[in-house]
């Protein structure tokens, strides 16, 4: 199968690394297609961004599809663009943030999201909220880096386990989910440090879950129900 990753910022700083973590997640019978946006936000960190990014994202999610791709991620974890790209795409759609949910959800009956900054924590509720499993979220915590400063991965995973301990300890999750796609290769060490510290907690990487999920989206022969998400009427659209 072919999976399409589309990094819905102009920057491409991430776009090797991306390569690279899920085609190691994927199946050895998976191709994987890695882009960014002609143009839109540098990075995704409020809903004004989010709206910027959404047109080429649809751009890019049409052509991958032209192209013969079986199926789309939006690696954001805001999920930009997934709802309207599942209306005017024929091959299934997955986000990010949603995926990681999921699986925190099956996996534990309380979890903690902890992202980059404040602005984005109302964003990843609002998720939670649509996808029904906010009663789920004990929090969502920060550990106030950019998107794009991320990639310092010592400073990161530093940030993050102070967070992590303070969401179990104070917020009582039982799972941790990574709240930036930008976060990856410290899912494992950062498991390893919290078992270390007697917390035996899944860590939810979301690019991992995005990528196992269309995976099986993808096997199964199934795509995002029509009831749910329609063709848009034709109409003229400038």
């Amino acid at each position: 199968m072919k999976i399409r990753v589309i990094m819905p910022i102009i920057s491409d700083i991430f776009n090797e690394e991306i390569q690279q973590e899920i085609s190691h997640y994927a199946a050895e019978s998976t191709t994987v297609g890695v882009c960014s946006l002609d143009y839109g936000p540098a990075s995704v960190e409020s809903e004004y961004d989010e709206a910027l990014c959404i047109p080429n994202f649809l751009e890019k999610a049409i052509e991958a599809e032209k192209d013969g791709y079986d199926g789309v991620i939006s690696f954001c974890f805001g999920d930009p663009g997934v709802k309207p790209a599942r209306e005017v795409l024929n091959i299934p759609v997955v986000g990010a943030a949603e995926a990681s949910m999921l699986f925190a959800s099956l996996l534990a009956k309380s979890f903690s999201v902890v992202t980059v900054l404040p602005n984005v924590v109302p964003m990843i509720e609002n998720i939670s909220r649509l996808l029904g499993v906010e009663d789920n979220l004990a929090s969502v915590r920060y550990v106030n880096i950019p998107v794009l400063e991320v990639h310092e991965k010592e400073r990161l995973k530093s940030a993050l386990l102070e967070e992590m301990i303070k969401a179990i300890e104070n917020d009582k999750a039982h799972a941790l989910v990574l709240g930036c796609t930008g976060m990856m290769g410290v899912a494992a060490d950062l498991q390893q440090n919290l078992r270390e510290r007697g917390y035996d907690v899944p860590v939810i990487d979301p690019g991992f879950a995005a990528t196992k999920m269309l995976e099986s989206v993808i096997s199964m022969g199934i795509k995002q129900s029509r009831l749910t998400y329609m063709s848009p009427p034709s109409k003229l659209r400038k």
